[in-house]
């Protein structure tokens, strides 16, 4: 296991433990994109190969990097900048209709 797994997990856990402690939208919505960072890194890290050439021009395919994790990769940072945005969205029109940012007394004030 590579030192890019190690951290990918260690970070991954963070978020985790910050999804799950913390009741604040906010850092609810950090911690996510916390968790997506760390499994995008876990890809990428996988992905690599020491001395690997970029896929370029006239390269032998055994020396050559395999672009199809790093163009993953790429398509997940795009959708996850798309998700923060409509999750900042969405925690903008419940702050405005609820007043808080705690998600037990937002669900407190939506039964009432």
């Amino acid at each position: 296991m590579s030192a890019g797994e190690v951290v990918s997990f260690l970070i991954f856990f963070i978020g985790l433990y910050g999804l799950i402690a913390k009741k604040n939208i906010v850092k609810s919505i950090i911690s996510l994109e916390v968790m997506e960072t760390a499994v995008i890194l876990y890809f990428i890290s996988c992905g690599f190969k020491a001395g690997a050439l970029p896929p370029i021009g006239d390269v032998s395919p055994h020396l050559m990097a395999d672009p199809l994790p790093q163009a993953l990769m790429i398509t997940a940072i795009v959708i996850g900048v798309s998700s923060t945005a409509i999750a900042l969205t969405m925690y903008i029109h419940l702050y405005r209709k609820y007043g808080t940012e705690n998600w037990e007394e937002a669900m407190k004030k939506r039964v009432k």
